[in-house]
């Protein structure tokens, strides 16, 4: 078998073989263990794979690799964000009450968290590329857990304000770290756990398996509303913890399950697959060259940090569009996480805050199907965009319903089908961004900015329904119809875009880039490789 060794495997200035030979339309082959090493080419300079992956062989390490990565990560994902929306549980439970909140205070104190986890996003996810995920993620979720417990202490709006920015800081942080362990990259979006998760997995599984196995952990999101409600109406059905009490056991309990979570994965989760205990070298090699055959040049699968990457990463015209679809989003996404019990409250203002917070679970069931289902879908017919396009009119329907009536029961059905459009973007954005970038450094800066980007929407949602705009909300709802229209007409946009530039490449408008570049120097062109394709 040829073998077509270049540089090391973490080398970005690989030392320079003659590879004159890996031309255009080249049928020469290698086996995986030659794909696998360090230095070898697994693509020809059209982007066509050198090795043949046995399908049957991939899928069953795919599946392998779901039981030993997929549960850690769903488990810190679910507590991370239980623990970052609970605030909406303990809202109904007199934290507004205890802390003398007035105006606007609370929602100052729900956009303080989104303040310093979007300063720190792209920061933390490369620190999560340094360090490893592995190491990185669990701590962040110690971290998070041992925060939350000092929200459930605090007893002045100040004391508040200052836990929740480093909350924020924390789930910057915790994002970044689990993306890198997936995506086979390096670690891309430094704050939060949604970008780390992903960057983390993309280090295990290919572009097409991705979005599907992201929705395996996103799908916490969901059920995390629901079982946030109800482990919060179990918790205040307590007399107390000593001095705490209603709404700070929220905290102290979740924080504790938490903190035990975070220091359980330390020990549990593998950094990537070269490093898993429980792989044969076989499959050790099959992992790495069914990454590498993937990625046009590409000589290593995991790259150093560089700044040439990092930008090609984060400006990409399918980034750029991508953070702004998750931005709207996510106005949705934090919304509904956070503003579900103050509108169930308002359709059933006659229940008991109990009966109040268990009629935010059905939804959220309903919600967590269609994040799984969708991703799914795209993963059988390899089509994310038109996907989102499908997703879009179910939140779209949502809104009118609640701008339309005040029927409680339609209302009621709305936020089910709100839910239903809404929780499956986060896997399908982030597997659509990591896809569309061409190295390991690249695809963590594009999903620290779509991350970013979607934390802005956060940040916006938590003044998108003010109290003088109850019971109905007319503003929130109005805002977040728009967000979910746009969405629809910038994924066709995108796909349109998708399928043009490819057109151009495949009559050989980008051949060019490769003017007096050296074989083992191709790969520093990145999106710009004639090889090189987007992804639908």
């Amino acid at each position: 078998m040829a073998s077509h060794t270049i540089g090391s495997n973490y080398d970005d200035e690989p030392m320079k073989h003659e590879l004159s030979h890996v031309e255009f339309g080249s049928k020469e082959h290698v086996d995986i263990h030659d794909a696998a090493a360090a230095g070898h080419l697994a693509t020809d300079l059209r982007g066509r794979a050198l090795v043949e992956i046995d399908k049957a062989a991939s899928d069953r390490l795919a599946r392998k690799i779901d039981w030993h990565i997929v549960p850690i990560v769903a488990l810190q994902y679910l507590f991370a964000f239980i623990d970052r929306a609970n605030i909406g549980n303990a809202r109904l439970a007199g934290l507004e009450k205890d802390l003398k909140l007035k105006g606007f205070d609370y929602n100052v104190l729900l956009s303080i968290f989104y303040v310093s986890y979007i300063v720190f996003e792209i920061p933390a996810n490369l620190f999560t590329k340094w360090l490893g995920p592995g190491k990185a993620i669990p701590l962040y979720t110690i971290t998070f857990g041992v925060l939350s417990i000092a929200f459930g202490f605090v007893n002045t709006y100040g004391a508040a304000l200052a836990v929740r920015f480093l909350l924020g800081l924390a789930e910057a942080g915790k994002r970044s770290g689990v993306l890198a362990h997936v995506m086979n990259i390096a670690d891309t979006d430094g704050s939060g756990m949604l970008p780390g998760i992903a960057y983390y997995l993309s280090r295990w599984y290919t572009k097409d398996e991705l979005a599907f196995r992201l929705s395996l952990y996103i799908v916490c999101a969901p059920l995390a509303g629901a079982f946030g409600g109800l482990l919060a109406s179990g918790i205040l059905k307590l007399h107390g913890i000593g001095k705490v009490h209603t709404w700070q056991q929220i905290f102290l309990i979740e924080g504790i399950i938490t903190t035990a979570i975070g220091l359980a994965s330390y020990l549990l989760m593998t950094d990537r697959p070269e490093k898993a205990r429980w792989l044969s070298q076989e499959e050790k090699d099959l992992a790495a060259s069914r990454i590498k055959a993937e990625h046009v040049g590409a000589v290593v699968v995991l790259d150093k940090m560089n700044a040439r990457s990092i930008k090609q990463g984060i400006f990409a015209p399918t980034t750029l569009v991508i953070g702004l679809i998750f931005l709207l989003n996510n106005i949705t996404v934090q919304g509904v996480a956070f503003f579900t019990p103050t509108i169930v409250a308002t359709i059933y203002p006659k229940k008991d805050t109990i009966h109040k917070q268990l009629f935010t679970v059905p939804p959220y069931i309903v919600g967590a199907v269609f994040t799984v289902l969708f991703p799914y879908i795209s993963m059988k017919i390899r089509r994310r965009g038109i996907i989102m396009m499908c997703s879009a009119p179910l939140m779209m329907i949502g809104y009118v319903i609640f701008l339309a009536t005040t029927n409680p029961h339609a209302r009621y059905g709305a936020i089910f089908l709100i839910m239903m459009g809404a929780f499956s973007f986060g896997a399908l954005c982030n597997a659509w961004a990591a896809m569309n970038v061409a190295s390991d450094t690249a695809r963590a800066a594009a999903l620290g900015f779509v991350v970013m980007m979607g934390n802005c929407g956060g940040l916006i949602s938590t003044w998108s329904f003010l109290p003088k705009d109850g019971p109905n909300y007319p503003i929130g709802n109005g805002l977040n119809l728009g967000t979910s229209t746009t969405i629809f007409l910038l994924a066709g946009i995108l796909l349109l875009f998708i399928r043009n530039n490819n057109k151009k490449r495949d009559a050989g408008a980008y051949d060019h880039y490769l003017e007096g570049v050296q074989p083992e120097e191709s790969y520093k062109l990145g999106n710009n490789h004639p090889g090189f394709r987007y992804k639908p």
